[in-house]
């Protein structure tokens, strides 16, 4: 059977605002265009495995609302099963307002609405333990530590990619589980000053990503770097996103590491030369996209 991941954290709501520059103190910018779609890193990549043909269930919360039912409609059409997404009623989903400039970096603003609903009494221990892999992003730290032990004690491997705020939360026994952590250059850095790399598996993987020059493999065997793909970035937003989703749907089908920091970087750059978080390639696509780097 093929294998199957479960990812846990924030579902969204985004609008996305074009802009001619990131605002400063006291400073103006123009809004060029408006788009709104699907978003949170959770749902961001339970889409994107489901769009490289892994079968993907996904653990998160929304409200009620209209942006609620527009949140679950676009997982269900890309392909994600949502038997574990909690409805909250008479509750706003998370709306987060991402301002992206010219040169396709961005800027977030949001409401956390009901976003971190499922605490960790919700968390139905059998559906964890069914999958092959847990991909724990950004949420409440009680339930993600919650998950983790359901998925470490099973026997299933778990990644875990914090996100921007992630000096705001105690992921101790988050970061203790994980097997792959996914990071920024600046988050590496933060986490490393903390000592959270050295409280680990023997076996980890960290995959830190620098934009546009590409991405590096710290394992205990060695370091693994690949440069990128020269594209026209458009929107960073979503990005990291489906870099997590190419490196997991690849290493869980057996390839390399050097395999599949390419196809993961290849993913990363197709997303990040779209608008919009929620605009990862399907298999075809980036299966395309290399074949035509190899010419």
């Amino acid at each position: 059977m093929p294998p199957t991941v479960l990812t846990a954290g924030h579902v969204n709501w985004d609008v996305t605002l074009r802009v001619d520059r990131l605002p400063v103190p006291d400073g103006e910018a123009t809004i060029r265009s408006q788009r709104q779609s699907g978003g949170g890193s959770a749902a961001n990549v339970a889409a994107a495995l489901a769009g490289l043909e892994v079968e993907t269930g996904l653990i998160g919360s929304v409200g009620d609302d209209d942006n609620g039912l527009l949140a679950r409609r676009g997982l269900e059409e890309a392909g994600v099963s949502l038997s574990g997404l909690r409805v909250v009623e008479d509750a706003q989903t998370a709306v987060k307002y991402l301002l992206v400039d010219d040169s396709g970096e961005v800027s977030i603003l949001g409401n956390d609405g009901v976003n971190e609903a499922v605490r960790p009494a919700d968390v139905d221990a059998d559906h964890v333990r069914s999958v092959d892999h847990v991909h724990l992003t950004s949420q409440h730290p009680e339930t993600a530590a919650r998950i983790a032990s359901l998925a470490a004690d099973a026997g299933i491997t778990v990644s875990f990619d914090p996100g921007r705020r992630f000096g705001d939360r105690e992921y101790d026994a988050v970061l203790a589980a994980a097997d792959v952590l996914f990071l920024t250059e600046r988050e590496a850095a933060a986490l490393g000053e903390s000592d959270g790399l050295d409280r680990r598996p023997a076996d980890r993987i960290v995959a830190v990503t620098s934009g546009a020059d590409g991405a590096e493999l710290r394992t205990p065997e060695g370091t693994y770097t690949h440069p990128g793909f020269d594209v026209e970035a458009v929107d960073a937003a979503g990005a990291g996103d489906a870099f997590a989703a190419g490196f997991l749907a690849t290493r869980l089908e057996g390839t390399d590491l050097e395999d599949a920091l390419a196809y993961a970087n290849a993913c990363g750059a197709l997303t990040a030369s779209r608008e919009g978080a929620r605009n990862a390639p399907t298999a075809a696509e980036v299966d395309r996209f290399l074949s035509e780097r190899d010419e």
